[in-house]
Formats: structure tokens, sequence, C-alpha cells
């Protein structure tokens, strides 16, 4: 496996990326397309020419973009490159001159969860590769990428691949065939997505043993999810992660009980059930942070020594109903235990005498199931008032531009 780069219809080789830095004249602080390849190379320009970077997702809104950028020229803003000294020979010297990035290059991203406007977050090389491994272990590894690669979780992915000289296949919303064929043709061994993107997975009657690495982030993880992929990937070590926009990865765990690590201590607090991290731990934001940053996720205490916690929901998408707080993510993870059920979507609809009512969309995996018969399988697992009100049998669940499920 020699490539840089295998994506929809195009197979980039490590020599052909060297060939095109190295002729690179020109150089636009602002990176928005909707190749991967191009913004892979952009970042790499970046990094070697000490130039920071923005990234735009490919589809911000004119507003947004004029909102985010306070320019309406972005795309036009082009600055002329002095040739380099010397040209890039080979993949190992690409490989050690960007793992000499120092801390004065800087990286933009835009945060974006399942509600909310996008917020601006600043990294250095050290803050955005905090949790890169790079080894001779990791040198064969082959990366199937499944994130938008201008968001936390494709970027670090893209770093662990870059910076051990991996090759990346691009797997990011193509169908369920088409991500099998490409597992199976390129003998993927480490996938790192969110529990949305294995649900589109299942059900599969085939096994993937070349894969020995699943990492699941983003959203709350579930168990059912685990079992599952264990049977499709027998060979795969399973992890669970807590990351961020603004802090990169945090957490790591074979389960959904995260421990804090001893280095970490000082730098985590659990209040109210909200989770806080030290200023220390974020990029450079827009954010008012004095010294401890709300990450408005509600957690559960498992242990407080060694302090370890369950995520439980974002704050913002908690639903009112009638004065009760209604947690989506607990909603979702009892439907999604009933037999026969492969995906759901749980959000509130306004309700002028309620506040909101529970919605639900529904994916079956084979047969269709009856809305009497989620309602049955409910009643002895929830209160009655979080028991969707509206189903909505679909055939797919509409998800936001990093890959989670879309809560409005």
């Amino acid at each position: 496996m020699t490539f840089f780069l295998k994506d929809i219809n195009k197979i980039v080789d490590w020599s052909a990326l060297i060939e095109d830095i190295n002729k690179e004249n020109a150089y636009n602080p602002y990176c928005r397309s909707k190749d991967n390849y191009s913004i892979f190379k952009h970042i790499i320009i970046s990094m070697l020419r000490r130039k920071d970077l923005i990234l735009l997702d490919s589809d911000f809104s004119d507003s947004e973009l004029e909102t985010l950028t306070n320019r309406s020229d972005f795309e036009e803003f082009n600055i002329r490159l002095d040739k380099p000294e010397s040209s890039i020979q080979n993949k190992s010297e690409l490989i050690e001159k960007l793992k000499s990035t120092d801390d004065n290059w800087k990286i933009t991203l835009f945060t974006s969860g399942t509600t909310g406007v996008p917020k601006k977050v600043t990294h250095n090389f050290k803050s955005i590769t905090r949790f890169v491994k790079y080894s001779e272990q990791n040198k064969d590894d082959i990366w199937g990428f499944a994130y938008n690669p201008t968001h936390m979780a494709g970027l670090q992915v893209f770093f662990q691949a870059l910076l051990n000289g991996n090759s990346i296949i691009n797997i990011f919303q193509l169908t369920k065939e088409e991500i099998y064929k490409e597992i199976e043709n390129n003998k993927i061994t480490h996938i790192s997505a969110t529990p949305t993107f294995y649900r589109l997975l299942l059900p599969c009657s085939n096994s993937f043993p070349s894969v020995k690495r699943i990492t699941s982030g983003g959203e709350k993880y579930n168990e059912k999810i685990s079992f599952q992929l264990s049977d499709i990937f027998p060979h795969a070590k399973i992890t669970n992660v807590y990351a961020s926009t603004e802090a990169g990865t945090l957490f790591a765990s074979e389960n959904d009980v995260f421990s804090v690590k001893s280095e970490f201590k000082r730098l985590v607090k659990i209040e109210n059930n909200e989770l806080f991290i030290y200023k220390s731990l974020l990029g450079k934001s827009e954010l008012n942070i004095n010294e401890w940053y709300n990450t408005d996720d509600l957690v559960e205490i498992v242990s407080k020594d060694p302090l370890k916690f369950k995520f439980i929901s974002r704050k913002n998408e908690m639903i009112n109903v009638g004065g009760y707080k209604v947690d989506p993510n607990e909603v979702e993870e009892n439907i999604l235990n009933m037999p026969g059920i492969k995906d759901a979507r749980v959000f509130g609809k306004y309700n002028s005498v309620m506040g909101n009512i529970i919605c639900c969309e529904v994916v079956c995996e084979n047969e269709q199931i009856q809305e009497s018969e989620i309602r049955s399988f409910l009643q002895s697992k929830l209160q009655e008032f979080k028991i969707p009100r509206i189903f909505k049998f679909t055939n797919k669940i509409d998800t936001t531009r990093t890959g989670k499920t879309k809560r409005t």
C-alpha cells in the first residue's frame, strides 16, 4: 500500500503529493473545498510554509461565510509563495519536516454539534496533535476516513495517518455496500467514526478480519453497537473516545465509562453533573473563558477516586416536555434495544400546551415494525412523558456536517 489518499474516482500516491507541494506558488489562508485531497494538501502546505490556515466547511451558506470570515472575497485572497530553498525529495523527508512544525503555526476550525451557531477555535501544532501516536508499529496502518475533513475528529484521523505515513481511504458518506467494498479491497486496519456511521453498516452478514482498531466518538456510546461491531470486525479492539473541537481528544475507554488519568486530575472537574475542563487544554476560541470551560456535557459520576464518569447528553439537547426534562439519547438508546430497529432519531417539536412533544424517526432493519409494538416495548422502560407521541418510519436518519444525528 503506497498511496497517500484514495477518494471517490481518485488515487493520489505520495510522489504525486510531493510534486504538487513542490510546485505550489500561491497560498490562500482560507481553505474551502469539497475535495479531500485539496483540503489535505492545503493543510500540509500551510504547515511546511508556517502559514496560518482557516478551514471552512464546503456547505457553509454565503451569510455564514461572511459572518465567520468577515470578508466576501476569501476565495480570491491568495498570497504569492517564494520558491523554497530546497524541494522535498521523498515521503520520509516530508513527514520529518511536518513533525518539526513549531507551535507558532495555527489552524482554525469551527465548532459544529447537533445544534447552535459555529464558533471559531484555533489550535497550534501541539494541541491539534496531542493524542497522535507515531511509531514504527503504526507505519503499516491503513485508515478508513469516515469524518468531515474540516472538523476536529477528521483532522485528528488525518494527522494520525499523515505523521505515520499511512494510506487514507475515504469512506465518509458512502453507501453501506460501498463501505464494505473499500474495507475489503484496501484491507483497512483502522476506522474512527460516530455511532451513527456504524449503525449504517448494520445489519451485516460478512466479517472483515483486516480491521484491527475501531474507534467511536462524537455521540453517546451504545454497547449494543459494540457487540454488533465485534461480529463484523472480529479482530478489532473497540475504543470509545471523548473529544471536542475546543480541546481535541481527552479521554478514551473500552466501554461507556471514562477514567481521568492522573495527569488530567487537576484539569477536570464535575459540578452539578456538568463537565468542566481547565483552559490549558483548550485551543484559542471566541468563548469568554476565565479558568474553567463548561463543555455543556451532562455526565454521571461513577467513581470519585479515581474520577470516572459516563457521558449522558449535551445540555442543549434536553427537551422540555411540560416542565420535565427529556434526554433524547436515553429514549433513542431504549428504542435501539428493540430487535429489528437499526437507527432512531428523537427530537422535540413545539407544542403550545406542553412546550414540546417528543417525536421519533425510526429506521427498521428488515421488516416493517408497527408503531404500537414500539410503544408497547417502551412502556416498561421509560416514563410515559418520555415515550414519543409521534413516530415516523424512514429509510435514513439525517446527519450533521460531522456525521452526527441531527437534532433540529
